[in-house]
């Protein structure tokens, strides 16, 4: 199995360690990346020497002649190259977000409406033991209808998003996009429905534009760092929260707060209908099944591997199987869609105020 691979970061050099575990004689033929050097040595070993640099989508796919093709770029560049990706109709592995604008996600659109190109989006928490656990629970009833799903993100490392080069708000536009593009698709998925309206707010810059947690050595973790822009220029967020109105009548709320240390890290999900509340960690690695009219509540304790709750391992064998011709993609490029128009939305409505709807992906 031969692979092209436009941007290679650290992220997807994980994956395509994923995929070979899956498929052992694959291997990485064709890369397009300005630092060949780096990009070289993320290779894998008997990739390394092989493999291919070439300057442009058309080269790397009419010359290199790869099977399938993996987007792992930065944020701000999925779209352009997936756009051109999708003329080819090969397998494609597309690192979220999709997209990070509205320009480009409508551009997304219209390039996928008409392609046969098979995206695979990366969202390993849909995917993962424990979410799949928690939607076949929802599917046999275990808290009948769903009216009301809770996310929560409390990320314990946020600090990663103001001290790298996630800070540049031009590239990731956002956390909504950056990090809660996972969060809304998973719950989606657990709801059955898309989201069609929203209502968000933030906050940005009480925490890490405090130059009181600076001190006068700084730690590598204190929120204050230098270049992160300003709430007026653009900023990541401190905090995020929307909420959400499902196409199916479900009510919900997300929240995402980057400022927790230690064992105040969290993420996942709380869902509840008349007959019971399903609720799950994966930090904990745990999922709760409270009965709501019977004395009777359930915890069950999944063992499952690292990699976004063990989603990256399923996900590089569903894409694995998709280049084969042996499966379909478990978050294809209307998954990846919903999501970044939902957090489109979420972020248009944190800056004006105003409820706002979402956009649905014809594709």
């Amino acid at each position: 199995m031969k692979l092209g691979v436009i941007g290679l970061g650290s992220r997807i050099s994980g994956m395509i360690q994923a995929f070979k575990e899956k498929c052992p004689e694959l291997k990485v033929v064709a890369v397009l990346d300005p630092d060949e050097e780096k990009a070289r040595g993320r290779l894998p070993e008997d990739s390394r020497a092989d493999a291919k640099f070439f300057k442009t989508v058309k080269e790397l796919i009419e010359v290199g002649k790869p099977d399938a093709i993996a987007i792992g770029t930065r944020c701000d560049l999925h779209t352009p190259y997936a756009v051109q990706v999708a003329a080819y109709d090969l397998p494609l592995y597309l690192e979220k977000p999709v997209s990070n604008s509205m320009e480009q996600a409508t551009a997304l659109e219209r390039a996928f409406a008409t392609s046969k190109c098979q995206a695979l989006v990366s969202f390993p928490l849909r995917v993962s033991p424990l979410c799949v656990r928690a939607r076949n629970l929802i599917e046999d009833g275990a808290v009948g209808r769903v009216e009301h799903v809770l996310g929560i993100n409390y990320v314990s490392y946020g600090s990663v998003y103001f001290d790298s080069w996630y800070k540049d708000y031009k590239v990731t536009g956002g956390l909504f996009l950056q990090k809660a593009t996972h969060d809304l698709d998973y719950l989606m998925y657990l709801a059955g429905a898309p989201i069609v309206r929203v209502a968000a707010m933030t906050s940005k810059g009480r925490v890490f534009r405090d130059a009181s947690t600076k001190g006068a050595k700084p730690e590598a973790n204190v929120s204050y760092h230098e270049g992160i822009g300003t709430p007026e220029t653009g900023m990541n967020e401190d905090q995020s929260n929307v909420l959400l109105e499902f196409a199916n009548g479900a009510k919900g709320l997300y929240t995402q707060i980057f400022f927790v240390k230690r064992t105040a890290g969290a993420r996942g999900a709380t869902i509840t209908g008349w007959n019971g509340t399903l609720s799950f960690d994966w930090n904990k690695k745990e999922l709760r099944r409270a009965w709501h009219h019977e004395p009777f509540d359930d915890v069950m304790t999944p063992d499952f591997g690292a990699g976004h709750g063990g989603g990256d391992q399923i996900l590089a064998k569903n894409f694995i199987d998709l280049v084969k011709g042996q499966a379909k993609p478990l978050c294809p490029i209307k998954a990846g869609l919903d999501s970044a128009y939902a957090c489109l939305a979420a972020r248009e409505s944190a800056d004006t105020g105003r409820f706002v709807d979402v956009r649905q992906p014809q594709v």
